[in-house]
């Protein structure tokens, strides 16, 4: 056949085909999310997420440890404390687990990048992700524990915060805070365009987070949507967050490139649990290749758009990037 052009040809060999890939990953845009609890020695199995474990602060040590050897720069903290209130008061306590937690990280692993996560649900007695009205969560009043839970972050060695709670005005409140007690540099990462999904089941095992009663629709999104993701997005630029994020990942890869093509900042996706999960079993069934499916989610990522990646597979990756199986 008389072909000028002929695309296999710059499949033909592997290396060539990583000369010309149009998607690069590195590992320093890996983060990992990790659960913190009270007590001592403490290092148990997350049932519904094989291979992920809630650390005592004494022994979270060993996850970073083997984290910063793999090259993985970032962490995300979430808490998990022994008491819970209608308040969540524990998620602003100045002696509360995740705020153990980032002094001690910043103690043994001061070399890590550590994230935040802003939120109530894993500290209040109902579940719900802020102050109730009745069965209804008070955006405005809610407000203010958040921006109290982000400052107590910081002031116990937090380098970034990320309000995942969906409450209308909350990047702007806690920008207002944090630059009234002078971490003006402190960045926010904004979960800007965070669906009510299905995909959440085995972090709310993980978090001891699921709501007492009814869902999170009234604050999350209508995973229908696409115009008011942008919007959510769009918002908390104005607000002033510094990076924002889609989350889930997978299935919304869509909204990351439009997020993307929009935005003049950083992009964040999160690769969540129930997507972690089915990686998981199905290998675990013998029905797929594990590492080759996460390379390919993550990859998926990448290519929409994403910056930085939220991933309980950041070891591995960072593995497979290092081998050349990915990036």
């Amino acid at each position: 056949m008389d072909m000028v052009q002929r695309p296999r040809r710059l499949r033909s060999s592997e290396r060539l085909r990583k000369i010309v890939r149009e998607t690069r990953m590195d590992k320093a845009s890996l983060v990992y999310p990790m659960f913190v609890v009270e007590g001592s020695n403490i290092k148990e199995e997350i049932p519904s997420m094989a291979g992920q474990y809630r650390y005592s602060v004494d022994r979270m040590g060993e996850k970073l440890e083997e984290l910063a050897e793999a090259g993985v720069g970032s962490v995300m903290l979430f808490g998990i404390p022994d008491i819970k209130d209608e308040a969540g008061s524990q998620a602003y306590a100045q002696d509360g687990i995740v705020q153990k937690a980032f002094r001690r990280a910043k103690e043994i692993c001061p070399q890590l990048y550590y994230i935040g996560d802003v939120c109530m649900c894993e500290y209040t007695s109902h579940g719900h992700c802020g102050v109730l009205c009745g069965h209804d969560v008070d955006n405005d009043k809610t407000l203010e524990l958040l921006a109290k839970t982000a400052l107590s972050q910081v002031q116990a060695g937090a380098d970034m915060v990320a309000p995942s709670d969906m409450m209308d005005g909350r990047v702007a409140a806690i920008r207002s805070t944090l630059d009234a007690h002078g971490f003006i540099n402190t960045p926010i990462m904004a979960y800007s365009a965070k669906f009510a999904s299905a995909f959440y089941g085995p972090f709310r095992d993980a978090a001891d987070s699921a709501p007492a009663f009814g869902d999170r629709k009234t604050y999350q999104m209508d995973y229908h949507n696409r115009r008011e993701a942008l919007k959510e997005v769009m918002l908390d630029v104005e607000e002033g967050a510094d990076i924002v994020m889609v989350k889930p990942a997978m299935a919304f890869g869509d909204l990351i490139r439009e997020t993307k093509d929009m935005v003049d900042i950083p992009v964040a996706a999160y690769s969540v649990s129930g997507e972690y999960s089915m990686i998981k079993t199905t290998a675990a069934a013998g029905f797929i290749d594990e590492t080759s499916i996460m390379c390919e989610v993550a990859a998926s990522a990448y290519r929409a758009g994403t910056d930085i990646y939220i991933t309980y597979f950041a070891k591995e990756l960072a593995t497979c990037m290092d081998e050349g199986r990915i990036g």
